[in-house]
């Protein structure tokens, strides 16, 4: 049950993937993204309905839920038309990655870990939830970036492409971190809170973790405007991928 809704949403996916590099198979992408994550969704489901608690403590399982919530927070909005190069940035990650849980085992079933659920609940779920908010304001900043390079450029195609106004992307990009930060703060306590009742120590993915959160709670005071502003969102997320990707193997063992 679980390969036979693993493949339509890579399929899904890729089909977004591939229809948004062209602005005259923008609305499939956006079907694509759509279906993709009702099957993730319905996978998901049939996850939690056969594991033995949580089903997402290994490192792979939760790529997966990550993906899951990248593509959800995605689809809040940012299907509309003129964020159509967000998808662009957005859908490949999100391709290579579940493909990197699937490799893992994280979209499969049976696995059991020694922690409670509401801590991983708390601990896991809002951490890659965080993490997911900062992508989306990864992607909103390289949006600024290359919309701001191609205004001085004064591209020829820059009004065929309708991309949202720079300042509409510097305002959900600020926005996006505001929402996302105070639940990596809430994940983080939750992860410190057992470290200091079991009396262990931090690793190297907390480590990161905690530097991601000093970067954007910088870019929350600091606000800095236009392309420093944009250049560090995407400097704190190079830590979320640090995180997910290379450090959290250890941090889940």
């Amino acid at each position: 049950m679980v390969e036979a809704l693993f493949w339509p949403a890579l399929v899904a996916y890729g089909e977004a993937m591939v229809a948004y590099a062209s602005p005259r198979f923008a609305r499939l992408g956006t079907w694509g993204v759509r279906l993709g994550w009702l099957a993730q969704t319905a996978l998901l489901a049939v996850q939690a309905a056969r594991a033995d608690g949580f089903p997402w403590s290994s490192w792979a399982g939760s790529l997966n839920l990550f993906v899951w919530l990248v593509v959800g927070t995605y689809l809040i909005w940012g299907c509309r038309p003129r964020f159509r190069l967000l998808g662009l940035s957005v859908m490949p990650l999100v391709f290579a990655l579940f493909v990197v849980a699937r490799v893992g085992g994280g979209t499969g079933t049976g696995h059991h870990s020694d922690y409670g659920n509401l801590f991983l609940v708390l601990h896991v779920g809002l951490v890659l939830a965080a993490f997911a908010g900062f992508t989306l304001a990864a992607g909103l900043a390289g949006l600024y970036l290359v919309e701001e390079r191609r205004l001085k450029q004064r591209a020829a195609d820059i009004l065929r492409l309708r991309l949202p106004s720079l300042v509409v992307l510097e305002r959900l990009t600020t926005r996006t971190v505001a929402v996302s930060l105070p639940l990596l703060t809430l994940g983080l306590v939750a992860g410190f809170i057992r470290l200091a009742s079991e009396g262990g120590g931090a690793d190297a993915a907390m480590a990161a973790a905690v530097l991601a959160w000093a970067v954007y709670g910088a870019f929350l005071v600091v606000r800095p405007a236009g392309r420093q502003g944009a250049q560090l969102a995407l400097v704190g997320f190079t830590l979320v991928i640090l995180v997910l990707v290379v450090l959290a193997g250890g941090h889940f063992a």
